[in-house]
């Protein structure tokens, strides 16, 4: 019981936990971007970090992150868009039989185009 004008102490609560998702969506988004050299894996991962990023924003807690987040995951996934589309471009040029009408000369392009992929025996 309490007296008259006085107030009963209450502790202080702990900030909610809600803030767990936009920063997954954030770090996501960021180490999406290097782990687009490891075979596009940066894609997956971009993806994964755009829902959580749009997940966390539509709830609350930490917006910003979680925009941030989705920002990051939205860059990895133009990057990752560009690249696969600038190799896709490449490849089609050496497998016009226009151009390159022998295997032989095929090969050489992919292997000029490509220089860092390693040639099957």
């Amino acid at each position: 019981m309490t007296m008259p004008g006085y107030q009963t102490f209450s502790p202080p609560t702990a900030p909610s936990g809600r803030g767990g998702m936009a920063v997954a969506s954030l770090v996501l988004g960021i180490a999406g971007l290097p782990a687009l050299v490891l075979c596009g894996l940066g894609v997956p991962m971009a993806l994964v970090g755009m829902v959580l990023g749009i997940i966390a924003a539509a709830r609350g807690g930490r917006r910003a992150t979680a925009v941030a987040g989705v920002v990051c995951s939205t860059l990895t996934l133009a990057i990752g868009g560009v690249a696969v589309f600038f190799l896709l471009t490449k490849a089609a040029e050496c497998a016009d039989e226009g151009r390159y009408p022998d295997d032989v000369a095929r090969r050489q392009c992919v292997e000029r185009e490509f220089p860092f992929a390693e040639p099957r025996p």
